[in-house]
Order: structure tokens, then C-alpha cells, then sequence
């Protein structure tokens, strides 16, 4: 079993701070396991946004493999996609959830953003009519090192907009992440456009769970914990939701007050 993080709270954001990423994986797996089962015993099926990024891939893989889910009731969408990329790139989202999702569980659907699609802003709406048909039950996220969720960057983030699929510009930082996570060569290679669900739709989920690991992110954490509400850190919006837990491990809080907080298992 994990450790027992140390629980503290930010405005209506509660926050899940572990020793290790390890234990962080576990006890996310644990929470979304259990509530998509009690989803599951209360309704027929169950509608699920999951994130990309490194960061995710523990939590996926421990998910996938945990067992007792009935993917065959569950509607999965991903959060984001380059413009202009076809579905066996290797930096494509379709591709990584294909290969961490869909040939392990085979969920139900697992409606995918087209990004070599031939119209783009007829896509953004055939996406957002999808996600529209139904509440969303549970929105699994990361936080970028630029603070942002999704494809979200500072320059691009609104916290009231209709929309939930747009087109925006990656900013450098955004796609210095990708050059770095290994998916591009490098700047010159990353994808300027990309599609993005808006923080209205991501926000629009009946539960939010955040994994936001890595010594990489602890500047985007102090932004988004002790900065002001802003578009300058997007995932700083999180701390609006009383549905969102926020999960870190002490390398992503490095930086924050709480970094010498003392965990369950150390008290």
C-alpha cells in the first residue's frame, strides 16, 4: 500500500502531497478506481478524459492493469493533439492512448481529436458536440511546466469562454517540454498548432484528479499554489474547483511552504 500523504488544502483545491512518485501513482490509481466503480454501480456507463505527458504514465499503466472496471461501459476523450499530425507519430496523443489504453482495456469508445483532419475548426466542433452529449464523470490532468492544463499556455487561457475545443499557438516553453519528454527532435520540429479542450470543459468534469510529479514541474506548483488566480499559470484556475484534488510529490512542491511538510508516515 502507499504512504498516507500529508492533506492540506488551497482556497477549495485539495492537495495530496507524497513522498514519492511511486506512491503518488498508487494512491491516484486507488481514487479513480474506486470512484469509476461507484459510477459504474449507479449508472450504465461512465464518460473519462485522460491526459498524455510522462507524468501520466505510471497512473495509466497502474489503472489499466488494476482489473474489476467493465471498460466495455466507459466513453474515454483525450485532452489535446498537434494540428496537422497523423495518428502514428510518435509524438501523436492518438498513438499514446492507443498504445496505453485502448489495445489493453478496450474501453466502450475512445473518441480521439483528428489532427490531420481536413477541416480543423469543423473538428473542434464535432469534438465538442461529443463532449457535450453527456456529462463527463471524471477528467484525469497534468500540469505543464509552464502551468499549463491541456494545451492551455498562459499566452492562449481563458477561464470563461463558450468553446470547449479551440486551436491555439504553443508557446517556446510548451514546446521546449515536448523537445524535452523525448516526442520531438527538437524546437524547430514541434507542431506550432494544436488542438485543446478550454479550461471550461476540463473544469466542466464531476470529479478533476491532477498528477503533477517531478522537479520539473516545481515552478509551475509555486505558481499555481501561492500565486494568484491567473491566466500567467493557468492550473492556478484549480484552486476554484472544490471537485479537483491536486496530487504532488515532494520533488513538485520542492518549492512551495509546504515543501517540509511532514508526511503521514513520517509523523
Amino acid at each position: 500500500m502507499f504512504s498516507k500523504p500529508y492533506v492540506f488544502s488551497v482556497d477549495q483545491l485539495q492537495v495530496h502531497l507524497h513522498e514519492s512518485q511511486p506512491s503518488l501513482a498508487r494512491e491516484v490509481t486507488e481514487i479513480a478506481h474506486s470512484y469509476l466503480l461507484e459510477v459504474l454501480q449507479n449508472q450504465k456507463t461512465a464518460r473519462v478524459i485522460l491526459a498524455t505527458g510522462n507524468s501520466q504514465m505510471q497512473f495509466l499503466q497502474n489503472l489499466v492493469d488494476r482489473g474489476e472496471i467493465d471498460w466495455s461501459r466507459i466513453t474515454c476523450f483525450h485532452m489535446d493533439e498537434y494540428l496537422g499530425i497523423d495518428a502514428d507519430h510518435r509524438a501523436s496523443f492518438r498513438r499514446y492512448m492507443k498504445e496505453r489504453v485502448v489495445t489493453r482495456v478496450k474501453p466502450g469508445a475512445f473518441h480521439f481529436i483528428e489532427g490531420d483532419c481536413d477541416e480543423p475548426l469543423h473538428e473542434c466542433r464535432r469534438y465538442a458536440d461529443l463532449l457535450h452529449e453527456a456529462p463527463i464523470d471524471l477528467c484525469c490532468l497534468g500540469v505543464g511546466e509552464n502551468g499549463h492544463i491541456a494545451f492551455n499556455d498562459p499566452p492562449v487561457a481563458h477561464f470563461t469562454e463558450k468553446e470547449w475545443v479551440k486551436l491555439v499557438k504553443l508557446d517556446d516553453a510548451c514546446k521546449l517540454q515536448q523537445v524535452n519528454e523525448g516526442h520531438f527532435g527538437s524546437l524547430e520540429e514541434v507542431n506550432p498548432y494544436a488542438f485543446t479542450l478550454t479550461i471550461p470543459a476540463l473544469c466542466a468534469a464531476r470529479k478533476m484528479l491532477c498528477i503533477c510529479p517531478e522537479t520539473r514541474k516545481a515552478a509551475a506548483v509555486k505558481a499555481m499554489l501561492e500565486g494568484p488566480v491567473a491566466t500567467s499559470c493557468p492550473a492556478s484556475y484549480l484552486r476554484t474547483q472544490k471537485q479537483a484534488t491536486l496530487f504532488l510529490d515532494k520533488d513538485s512542491a520542492a518549492l512551495t511552504r509546504f515543501a517540509h511538510a511532514p508526511t503521514a508516515a513520517q509523523k
